[in-house]
């Protein structure tokens, strides 16, 4: 089962990233499963999808409190 968001704003940046990239290459197995007809869950694709805009959602927030916090 996919994490929730507050699980994922518990990570550092670093895990944060990483988590991101681990998220795009699912999503590109899951796409080439399906292009290949191979695929019998096609809801992960949806998943994938949103877990992956859930990151990057935690992410920008973090790069929008780090330039608050400059300014």
């Amino acid at each position: 089962m996919a994490k929730k968001a507050h699980e994922y704003r518990q990570l550092d940046d670093a895990r944060l990233d990483h988590e991101i990239n681990e998220a795009y290459r699912a999503l590109f197995t899951l796409r080439f499963q399906h292009a290949s007809r191979q695929l019998q869950n096609y809801r992960a694709l949806r998943e994938a999808r949103r877990t992956i805009a859930r990151l990057r959602t935690i992410k920008r927030e973090r790069q929008l409190q780090a330039l608050a916090e400059q300014e």
